[in-house]
């Protein structure tokens, strides 16, 4: 058993590899002779994915001193490449083909995110623009809040609130991408282009469009990527004075 953990310990980022291997591979199983491909494979592993994240604290399994390469398999550098490297092959005419519903769909979803958000905080009693508009910023994404409320003066609890809420919409989003794609008709990559415009958020995108059919991954990567950076230059500014002239 020393033998074992002092392996695992210098090859931390292999182990977690064929963890997450071995967890696609009992997944795969359990959607072809259980659910009979009704619930996609990738789905069932996010699923359990999240559920893992429980264990341990802050820091969820990587925690656990076993799974520490975890860490850095989950972490936000090997998560960045993966989102450019699926930007890499998408097909710029189909791009250019949704250019102005990408676009609207970008101003429309940072626009909805922010005022549910609003709702959010209001229906939990914070009435100050600082607050609102930090909460609001965290319902477009678990990025954006804090970038806002940084930049706002926002108290730490409310940072926290808007980053639990963008963590909440990845979720969902993640869950429910793969359950509702056939209903709304989310099967070609312009409905990938406008869905990742109007939900934003890059994980949960990604993570669903995976789980819907891997070639439209990089249609929503794109417009989600464009969405956090678009969040970020309006939620601190311009929505913050228009909020502020609303609530004064």
């Amino acid at each position: 058993m020393e033998i074992i953990d002092n392996v695992i310990g210098k090859n931390g980022l292999v182990f977690a590899f064929l963890c997450v291997g071995i967890i696609i591979l009992f997944s795969t199983w359990v959607s072809k002779y259980v659910t009979h491909k009704k619930i996609p494979g990738v789905a069932i592993a996010i699923i359990i994915g999240l559920s893992l994240a429980f264990l341990g604290n802050e820091k969820g399994i990587s925690n656990i001193p076993l799974f520490a390469g975890m860490a850095l398999l989950g972490g936000p550098m090997l998560r960045d490449f993966a989102v450019v490297a699926t930007a890499m092959s998408a097909d710029l005419s189909k791009i250019k083909q949704a250019g102005l519903a990408g676009l609207v769909s970008l101003i429309l979803g940072v626009s909805v995110s922010f005022i549910l958000g609003i709702l959010i905080g209001l229906s939990m009693g914070y009435t100050n623009t600082e607050s609102l508009t930090t909460i609001g910023a965290g319902a477009c994404t678990y990025i954006v809040g804090p970038v806002t409320g940084t930049a706002l003066g926002a108290s730490s609890d409310v940072i926290a609130i808007s980053v639990a809420t963008g963590v909440v919409k990845t979720i969902c989003t993640t869950i429910c991408t793969p359950l509702i794609a056939k209903k709304i008709q989310l099967d070609n990559p312009h409905a990938a282009i406008v869905f990742g415009g109007l939900l934003g958020t890059t994980s949960g995108v990604v993570a669903g469009l995976a789980a819907t059919d891997e070639e439209l991954v990089p249609y929503g990567a794109l417009t989600s990527t464009f969405y956090t950076g678009l969040g970020c230059l309006l939620c601190p500014s311009l929505f913050f004075v228009i909020l502020r002239s609303i609530l004064m």
